[in-house]
């Protein structure tokens, strides 16, 4: 659901901002670099828009209070706000596939979030967190290879790989071969 072309559409829309005459571009340049901004999870880069976007361009064009809602529940963490306002608001062809990206990326960070801080939490829970009804989070969490018993999902811890630490006598080893190398 991801436009495929999101970076390199950020970049464009804010060089549009840039050269727009007078530096104030129509209300939908703005809309949809603000949904990338959160989309890219750029919380300070949307709040240093929002804040740059004239008052005339936020009334005409209502849409922007709307995502910006979406921009406040993703910066206080209210993330059953942020999913009920994707799911609630009829977005424009402008910016609607954009949201359901924007919708999908939170889910994703939400499911990772829960599988590295949680060693249980109970189903309702869970359901908030990844902004689904509770017969689909048990979905969600059979998905992630997690266990679901007695109305708790029990996450399975993701498995980090850290690279080999080398001894302090191998470090010492190779930095004297490097300056060695480089006396030479």
């Amino acid at each position: 659901m991801v436009p495929e072309n999101i970076n390199t559409l950020g970049d464009e829309l804010e060089k549009q901002e840039l050269d727009a005459p007078g530096g104030i571009p129509p209300p939908q340049v703005y809309a949809k670099l603000l949904a990338i901004y959160l989309y890219r999870n750029d919380l300070c880069n949307a709040k240093y828009l929002w804040k740059r976007i004239p008052p005339s361009s936020k009334s005409s064009y209502p849409e922007l209070n709307q995502i910006w809602e979406v921009g406040k529940a993703m910066w206080q963490r209210d993330l059953p706000a942020v999913y009920s306002t994707i799911q609630n608001t009829p977005w424009s062809e402008n910016i609607v596939n954009i949201m359901k990206a924007l919708h999908e990326e939170v889910q994703k960070r939400a499911t990772e979030l829960v599988g590295r801080a949680y060693s249980s939490l109970s189903v309702d829970t869970f359901s908030a967190l990844v902004g689904v009804r509770p017969e689909e989070a048990v979905k969600v969490a059979a998905q992630q290879h997690w266990q679901v018993d007695n109305g708790l999902v029990i996450p399975t811890r993701p498995v980090i790989s850290t690279p080999p630490i080398a001894s302090s006598e191998d470090q010492l080893y190779k930095l004297t071969d490097f300056v060695s190398f480089l006396e030479n």
